[in-house]
């Protein structure tokens, strides 16, 4: 069976990839098997050597992939660019750092004994990504996993097949040891068989829905389980606020990728008095956004990955607009082709309405209003999510007990950015389990040893 890729500016077919079989998932995870011991044994440093060829490979072919990324996910290409990038910078640092954190560690010493802390491989690891950001996904979740000396069967998201077939190609091209790196395709079914082989561990980026399954599936294997999952980040303005000089991060961190981002600013939570100021602002910057195919250079927005995707959206905003939503703004978008929505405002939303309480992967902005700083605070925490956190004030103590009051891995202030390498990432309550990036990905994805000996 074929997996046909759509281009989701266009609605047309620019390739296939062939299915994997459930006989091939299988073989793929018994190669990893084999290649675990030799992949370890060459430790830290013989594995970053191999891996800089992985990241020149990379480097090689970045126009190639962010060109692939705007057609097949539908990433205006001035994104995907920074996707591909991005991606490159985070591999290099894992491997610039790995020595660092990876070393044997002391952590008790006295006249009779010393206590010696060792990161080792967990084993063979099931990785599967989503489509929304293919090469900074694969990167986040295999790039340490390999680092580590663990090996990695991945699965891409069906909806991007030809960018999983790029980043297979790479490895090829560099002349990685055979079973290091492995890649299965295929729906949601080959995932489930992939995770059901003989793996030491799963790490999933993706819906909470299919992280909850997989944490099940982990606990009966009684296997480490790694989750990123959705997110409904609030985005909190105070009073205070200078727009000005907010606003674009405001803008990127809801409208950038259509809106498709596990941790973007999905609920504007805006004190009473700055409400009307807000909405123009942004009505305003939308106004002058152009919105079509992913592949033109001047595109802001364009598409969402797929006609599912669009359902979906357009479902939540209905049932909202049906409860009782005002729309404030819903930006003209023409006779396009593909799987786009227009970019919407909305205000007069409840805590029953599909935009306030699921979330949106999608270029809409819900907008509430509160009085009271600890109203704003029972508003951001009014989600089962926790992931991001987003914070408008010129005020520095109020953001240090803001960020501090709510139920969210990562929290920002202003235009400055929780996304960095060497930083956590990684969410509270449904939004998923551990972390990646730093020290902290690196001690995640590895098996802890402490071997204590005599002086």
């Amino acid at each position: 069976m074929n997996i046909t890729s759509i281009n989701p500016s266009t609605g047309q077919n620019i390739g296939e990839v062939t299915s994997s079989s459930q006989g091939e998932v299988k073989v793929k995870v018994q190669k990893a098997r084999k290649a675990l011991k030799k992949w370890r044994a060459l430790g830290v440093t013989g594995r970053v050597e191999i891996l800089r060829n992985v990241v020149k490979g990379f480097e090689k072919r970045q126009e190639e992939f962010a060109e692939l990324i705007a057609k097949e996910m539908g990433m205006p290409i001035s994104q995907s660019h920074h996707d591909v990038g991005g991606a490159i910078d985070y591999f290099n640092w894992y491997l610039d750092n790995a020595e660092k954190y990876l070393s044997p560690e002391v952590v008790h010493d006295d006249e009779s004994m010393t206590h010696t802390v060792y990161y080792e491989p967990v084993g063979v690891v099931a990785a599967i990504t989503p489509w929304n950001f293919p090469a900074s996904n694969f990167v986040w979740m295999v790039g340490q996993n390999l680092v580590i000396g663990n090996t990695v069967v991945f699965k891409d998201s069906e909806e991007v097949p030809l960018c999983g077939k790029l980043i297979e190609e790479v490895f090829a091209e560099s002349n990685t040891p055979e079973g290091v790196f492995l890649e299965v395709y295929g729906d949601r079914e080959i995932g489930n068989t992939l995770v059901h082989e003989d793996i030491d561990m799963i790490c999933f980026t993706g819906s909470t829905a299919v992280g909850q399954q997989l944490y099940r599936i982990g606990a009966e294997k009684f296997i480490k389980v790694f989750l990123e999952l959705g997110g409904s980040a609030p985005g909190i303005v105070f009073e205070d606020a200078d727009l000005d000089k907010v606003l674009d991060t405001i803008y990127a961190n809801r409208f950038d990728n259509s809106g498709q981002i596990c941790d973007g600013l999905k609920r504007l939570i805006v004190q009473e008095s700055r409400l009307n100021e807000v909405i123009e602002r942004l009505k305003s910057k939308l106004e002058q956004v152009t919105i079509g195919d992913a592949s033109n250079k001047d595109t802001d927005i364009g598409p969402l990955v797929s006609k599912k995707q669009l359902n979906v959206l357009q479902r939540q905003v209905e049932d909202s607009l049906t409860k009782g939503a005002r729309i404030e703004y819903s930006k003209e978008i023409g006779n396009l082709n593909g799987f786009f929505y227009p970019p919407t405002i909305l205000t007069q939303i409840t805590r029953e309405m599909p935009v306030w309480n699921e979330e949106t992967f999608g270029p809409v902005l819900p907008i509430v209003t509160f009085k009271t700083q600890a109203e704003a605070i029972e508003l951001a925490n009014d989600t089962k999510y926790g992931l991001g956190g987003y914070v408008f004030t010129e005020d520095k103590s109020k953001f240090r007990d803001v960020a501090l009051e709510i139920d969210s891995g990562m929290i920002q202030v202003n235009n400055t950015s929780y996304v960095t390498p060497s930083s956590p990432f990684g969410g509270y309550k449904v939004s998923g389990i551990g972390r990646e990036h730093g020290k902290f990905g690196f001690h995640e994805l590895s098996q802890i040893k402490l071997i204590s000996e005599e002086n």
